[in-house]
């Protein structure tokens, strides 16, 4: 299963090992993903930092550093993985597989963390910031530090209000998991847009925030007639 992963990655690498550690969750055995999370964070971190201040040099370090942080938060990344369905590539032990770690948004997006880490020291830093910036795609190259400033539910609540209309409902449709380990699902509801919007997290108000990006994105197209 670890093939498609890298295909997708659109990176192949040198030493293929690196990929099958930074697939295996710690409940499979002792050479597991973690210390390779632990340098993806931070080449993460310096990818997404260094595109937004080429990209926005009159914005302040205040901004640059909410917009960073909601980029590269676990739900994010959660979600980035799902897309690229990396958990059919997951080496889970028993317990993780029979309580649906494979979907779980902390292992998704630990996982994502480590194929950054496992790309780095296997091809270094271009290499990573490659696959980075093709794996987050338009959620990079359309960033708005501005707006990814601010809390998505508050975003989608003012730019509602602004136009007038009620504020949304969120709703939890589903649960996944152990009591200290869930993964939620909520909708995103705005009935007089016809909107609803799904999100997930690990959290309840994570995936809420999820949801009301999602929502925001669905009503501020210019093809959804409202306007922006």
């Amino acid at each position: 299963m670890a093939e498609p992963i890298g295909e997708r990655l659109g990176y192949a690498f040198r030493t293929p090992g690196l990929l099958e550690q930074a697939l295996t969750h710690r409940s499979r055995g002792a050479r597991h993903n973690e210390r390779l999370e632990f340098v993806g964070d931070a080449v993460l971190n310096m990818v997404v930092a260094a595109s937004l201040y080429e990209r926005f040099p009159s914005v302040d370090e205040g901004d640059l550093t909410r917009a960073r942080a909601s980029l590269v938060n676990k739900d994010t990344l959660a979600r980035i993985a799902r897309r690229l369905e990396l958990g059919a590539s997951l080496k889970l032990g028993d317990g993780e597989l029979r309580s649906g770690g494979a979907d779980r948004g902390s292992i998704l997006a630990d996982a994502l963390e480590a194929l950054f880490g496992a790309v780095f020291v296997d091809g270094g830093f271009e290499a990573a910031r490659r696959v980075v910036t093709a794996c987050y795609g338009d959620e990079l190259a359309q960033a708005d530090p501005v707006t990814l400033g601010k809390d998505p539910k508050t975003r989608l609540q003012e730019w509602l209000q602004a136009r007038r209309m009620p504020v949304p409902d969120y709703v939890i449709v589903a649960t996944a998991g152990e009591a200290h380990a869930q993964a939620f699902s909520v909708e995103c509801r705005i009935p007089s847009l016809g909107v609803v919007a799904t999100g997930e997290g690990t959290s309840r108000r994570g995936a809420e925030q999820d949801a009301a990006t999602r929502a925001f994105e669905q009503v501020s197209r210019p093809s959804a007639g409202t306007g922006t």
